[in-house]
């Protein structure tokens, strides 16, 4: 039997999907595309903007399309907060909720001979970790989730009641799926969670995230160990001075800016000011070579004021990033900030996050023609052929690079000088 698996929302979903991806394999499915004609769909949905829950549907419905015989199951964050709106789609056989994903193979089975719909949505509060692995990764960079959960309670998240409390992957276990995955061939392994830098927060030890970094550099255990999505507020000196000299490590810091206005922060709950994040982000270049970072900017959050949206713009100028994500504030149900007063017009939202992107465009383009000035060889991992002989990669602060070679590179590291800056892209020739 086929079953075909559709992921929306964050990396850790992507990592959720491949393990249960493998549960499958091993009780003899075929694992297939989600456009094919499949005997069994897996949705693993997302729900941190009304776009997300929008587009959890649509999948949904096409699944019931391609097959109307098939068994569809609809896990994650969006059937965690709306199980009922979930279940009242035509088609759907089986609701899950943020836990129990590894059962979703013995769920299929029950309804492959029974009639009927299961809906299965336990209080996240009171899950703990999920047990899940995965002995494969489809591309050169590979996800671990090493933590789950949120605890910031942010006026605008849905994601707290959709994935609960932190908690944090057992530290043998993660080491354990770090190594295999690394001698596998893996050439990069991302450490990602919902708040990533939350790792052993619950945990009655003190062992925290840089701490696991430390032992997985001096256990070798990997090529290279990238970082997934981190709060500024928990890279700072102390989290730096631990990690600072690790060959392990990425120099690339994927931090959760969300907004560069004091004021908006403040009505936002988050647990750092603008002068926090910036002095982390200096400290961080200060201590680690070559450090660079991408970002995820808000705009339009409830009562932001075009001062508000300068002093972001601002930050993105000043913070140097080479990359941001930017998008516009959504309601969430059952969250403060879908009643707070002073809401932004949609015609004033998408202008802003038109010119921000546009200023993104501008800063990266600065940090990427810095790089290319200074000609020192970057180390990358390819990952695609493109064009011919053009080879696609990563360096090892995400910065996308170019290069000629007739060799198979995929997975493969080399030293390449950077030459020219084209389209947002680095061309380089090998060292």
């Amino acid at each position: 039997m086929r079953v075909g698996f559709y992921t929306l929302g964050c990396k850790v979903s992507q990592y959720e999907t491949e393990a249960i991806a493998e549960s499958f394999e091993k009780r003899g499915y075929a694992l297939s595309d989600f456009t094919d004609v499949c005997d069994i769909y897996v949705i693993n949905t997302c729900t941190v903007t009304a776009e997300a829950d929008r587009k959890s549907r649509q999948m949904i419905r096409r699944a019931k399309r391609s097959n109307p015989n098939s068994i569809v199951l609809v896990c994650g964050c969006y059937s965690q907060r709306s199980p009922d709106e979930v279940s009242s789609i035509d088609g759907v056989d089986a609701v899950i909720g943020s836990a129990g994903k590894m059962d979703l193979v013995d769920i299929a089975e029950k309804l492959l001979t029974e009639k009927g719909q299961i809906v299965s949505v336990t209080d996240i509060e009171k899950e703990p970790f999920e047990k899940m692995r995965i002995t494969r990764g489809p591309r050169t960079r590979v996800y671990v989730k090493i933590e789950d959960g949120c605890e910031c309670k942010c006026t605008y998240c849905a994601i707290p009641s959709a994935r609960g409390s932190v908690r944090s992957k057992n530290i043998d276990d993660v080491i354990e799926e770090v190594e295999a995955l690394s001698e596998s061939g893996v050439p990069e392994v991302v450490l990602t969670g919902i708040e990533t830098g939350s790792y052993g927060q619950d945990f009655d030890n003190g062992f925290r995230l840089a701490d696991l970094l430390v032992l997985l550099d001096e256990r070798k255990s990997a090529k290279q160990i990238r970082l997934g999505s981190l709060a500024p507020e928990l890279v700072g000196k102390d989290f730096v001075d631990k990690v600072k000299g690790l060959g392990i490590l990425a120099p690339h810091f994927h931090l959760s800016i969300q907004s560069g206005s004091d004021s908006v922060l403040r009505r936002m709950k988050r647990r750092y000011s603008r002068k926090m994040a910036l002095e982390n982000i200096e400290y961080i270049r200060r201590n680690i070579k070559n450090a660079a970072f991408t970002t995820d900017i808000m705009v339009g959050f409830p009562g932001e004021t075009e001062e508000d949206f300068l002093d972001t713009v601002s930050f993105v100028r000043e913070a140097r990033f080479l990359d941001a994500h930017v998008f516009a504030y959504s309601k969430r149900k059952n969250t403060p900030a879908e009643s707070f007063p002073d809401q932004v017009p949609e015609d004033i939202k998408r202008k802003r996050s038109e010119d921000l992107i546009r200023v993104v465009k501008e800063v990266r383009n600065d940090v990427l023609s810095d790089i290319v000035l200074s000609g020192e060889a970057l180390a990358v991992i390819f990952e695609e052929k493109r064009d011919g002989k053009l080879w696609y990669g990563h360096a090892s602060t995400f910065a996308e690079v170019v290069a000629e070679s007739e060799d198979n590179l995929h997975g493969v590291e080399k030293s390449v000088i950077p030459q020219r800056l084209e389209n947002g892209l680095i061309y380089g020739k090998f060292l």
